[in-house]
């Protein structure tokens, strides 16, 4: 059944995500800081633009939210302009943001005093996932709420689960971080010793990738990084910003995270190469040999 909704953050998730929302059928007001994108976007689906948070969550049973980190969240979310003030009762508030455990556990209890439901539920399967709408979505929060929220999210994902009470969807994602970073570097090193091996790494990577180090990294980015081709994809200024989060979750709890560490060290030497905007793959671009001069 059709719902009012609202989406608010059209960034490289966002915008495809709220498109699945109105393909699905649902009414959606979107609200985007840059005005142009929100113009552009409902240009080319069925939607209504909003000048404020406010106004596009005002009359929607559900609003989400996809922006940068928490204070983007809070910026959107708080204030005579932001979306929870205009929700009614009984509504629901999703974050999709890739944030703290403390804001969501923030969230939940400020919308609970409003009488608004709260999910917290960032997401995994980068851009292309959000545009094939084959996301995975990891959530916290009541089980009602998420019920309520589930079906029009799978609008734009293959997976919605409910891990815990608020703030577990994005421990959840804390750990789908770290899980990928250690992945990545080691792709990274098998790569660059294969090609220094001299080996075929074509048929290499169709060898390997069948067996027990296969994964989705190596399957969708192996290939390109062999190509040094790092321009797409998740960028290595957001990875580090999800690894910042993760170091100071890790601090709290007493979690030892040694690769970890280490690698959002060797990401920090990539963005001093420039390469901020590079997708996370470029890990690689580390290990190769600096050309001849």
């Amino acid at each position: 059944m059709p719902d009012d909704v609202a989406f608010i953050g059209l960034g490289v998730m966002g915008y495809p995500m709220a498109g699945h929302l109105a393909a699905a059928g649902h009414r959606v007001a979107v609200f985007n800081r840059t005005r142009s994108v929100a113009q552009r976007w409902t240009a080319e689906h069925a939607g209504v633009t909003a000048p404020t948070p406010a106004q596009a969550a005002t009359g929607a049973s559900i609003v989400f939210m996809c922006v940068g980190a928490d204070d983007d969240v809070r910026a959107v979310a708080y204030g005579d302009d932001g979306a929870l003030g205009a929700m009614s009762d009984g509504s629901i508030l999703v974050d999709h943001t890739t944030a703290s455990a403390d804001l969501a556990r923030e969230l939940a209890a400020v919308s609970s005093e409003q009488g608004v439901g709260f999910v917290d539920a960032p997401v995994s399967g980068g851009e292309a996932g959000a545009q094939n709408g084959v996301l995975t979505v990891m959530c916290g929060g009541e089980a009602g709420h998420f019920e309520r929220a589930r079906p029009v999210m799978d609008s734009y994902a293959r997976t919605v689960t409910l891990i815990g009470p608020a703030g577990s969807g994005q421990l959840t994602k804390m750990v789908n971080q770290i899980c990928i970073a250690g992945l990545v570097q080691a792709l990274s090193e098998g790569l660059e010793f294969g090609r220094r091996a001299g080996l075929d790494l074509d048929a290499v990577l169709e060898t390997i990738s069948q067996g027990a180090a296969g994964s989705w990294q190596m399957s969708n980015r192996g290939t390109t990084m062999m190509a040094d081709e790092f321009e797409f994809g998740f960028a290595v200024d957001w990875m580090r910003k999800d690894l910042g989060i993760v170091m100071a979750e890790a601090q709290r709890n007493g979690a030892p995270l040694p690769v970890t560490s280490l690698v959002d060290q060797f990401y920090k030497r990539v963005q001093e190469l420039s390469g901020g905007r590079w997708d996370t793959s470029s890990l690689i671009a580390l290990l190769r040999p600096p050309p001849e001069r």
